[in-house]
């Protein structure tokens, strides 16, 4: 069976559109990330490239000092940030100003993929980043907060063409129990609807950056962010809500 957390509502996430984010307003905020908004990287360098790959650092727990600018030209902002390694995923903590957020999640190559909601835990909020194979299969990391261990998952397409179709579904949840199931990934709006039935019924609603693929499930409490890590160890990003017709930037630059 698929991992559902008791707290997990079985909704679409509100997602967005590109990469990584803390939402607030004014020209400096005094507000961090807000859950009602999404994010996933669409840099170029979140595509697999042998010699990025081989730079990026392996761990990036640490403190960093974020600085971004919100969708829509609405302001800029500032806020600390600590990620914390937790066994087989990270938790991220924003502090802006005394607004807090958290979140976990889950890395793959040079791109990282988190699900966090407002206040000092992300309960009840998980995230999926795939990487798209040759084949068309999706190799699958998912992080639920409060969970050290990783779900892992491997979701072989029976119909349809480039992400979009039916997939059978094999994984092994965190507490090692094996499932199978049926994943149905179709286009909506600029991203894409998750639909699986594996045991459970799940929901969520992912962004494509080349050939990696960020799914935010827990329901409108919970956003999704995803970070390119560039081989200096800094966080790179742009993010924004479904409906953002222009996109926010962050970097996020480790502390010494």
């Amino acid at each position: 069976m698929k991992h559902v957390n008791s707290s997990l509502t079985l909704a679409i996430c509100l997602a967005a559109l590109v990469l990584a984010g803390l939402a607030c307003s004014g020209n400096v905020s005094t507000t961090g990330p807000a859950a009602n908004n999404a994010a996933v990287n669409t840099s170029n360098s979140t595509v697999t490239k042998t010699e990025t790959t081989n730079a990026t650092p392996k761990d990036i727990a640490g403190e960093y000092s974020a600085k971004g600018t919100n969708p829509d030209g609405t302001g800029a902002y500032e806020a600390s940030l600590l990620v914390t390694k937790r066994d087989d995923v990270y938790q991220f903590s924003w502090d802006s100003k005394g607004n807090k957020y958290d979140g976990v999640a889950v890395m793959t190559d040079s791109a990282v993929a988190v699900a966090y909601t407002d206040g000092d835990n992300g309960k009840g909020c998980g995230v999926v980043l795939y990487k798209i194979n040759s084949d068309g299969s999706l190799d699958g990391k998912t992080g639920y907060w409060g969970v050290n261990t990783m779900e892992t998952e491997k979701a072989v397409r029976k119909s349809g063409s480039d992400l979009e179709g039916e997939y059978e579904v094999t994984g092994k949840n965190p507490e090692g129990k094996e499932y199978k199931g049926k994943l149905e990934v179709a286009k909506e709006g600029q991203g894409y609807s998750f639909d699986w039935s594996a045991g459970n019924t799940l929901d969520g609603f992912g962004i494509r950056a080349g050939n990696l693929v960020a799914v935010g499930i827990g329901g409108k409490q919970c956003a999704f962010v995803g970070y390119d890590v560039k081989p200096d160890g800094t966080l790179d990003g742009k993010w924004g809500t479904r409906t953002s017709k222009t996109l926010g930037t962050e970097v996020a630059t480790k502390k010494k």
